[in-house]
């Protein structure tokens, strides 16, 4: 049996979210991202797992968050990394890695996240549709517009 280990993960945070397609997450909503490659840097990996997954060239500019991820049914582990990015081009995204793309404000995801899509505080399961380090993310800091 393998022994378990905490991952690093990155997620930019540029609030271009796609659904993932991946077996780590599959079916959820999420940011850009992916694992730190040994010897690399937070904001090479950023802009990396961004170019490779949504195409984008993007530039990183600030560490914004760290979560603690514990994934109780995959048992997985991962401390993950909130980069906010730049863009430095006007590419649309390409879908390959996600279930299209789709651009949001925190406003947005807050409501999507609470289940309430009209300002109604209706409240309908839209965890379940994010990622959870996301979930963490805006658990941790509620306040999030306020880090940028």
């Amino acid at each position: 049996m393998a022994t378990p280990v905490v991952r690093v993960g990155v997620a930019t945070n540029k609030l271009i979210f796609g659904t993932r397609k991946a077996s780590h997450g599959n079916g959820t909503i999420q940011f850009s991202g992916g694992h730190l490659e040994v010897g690399e840097s937070w904001f090479a990996c950023a802009e990396r797992e961004t170019l490779e997954e949504t195409g984008l060239l993007v530039r990183a500019k600030k560490l914004l968050a760290t979560t603690n991820d514990v994934f109780d049914e995959e048992k997985k582990h991962y401390i993950t990394l909130f980069i906010l990015c730049e863009r430095t081009d006007d590419q649309e995204p390409a879908p390959e890695k996600c279930a299209g793309w789709f651009w949001k404000s925190w406003s947005d995801v807050k409501a999507l996240i609470s289940g309430d899509t009209s300002g109604s505080g209706s409240g309908q399961q839209g965890e379940q549709k994010f990622f959870l380090p996301i979930l963490n993310l805006l658990r941790d800091h509620p306040d999030i517009e306020s880090l940028m």
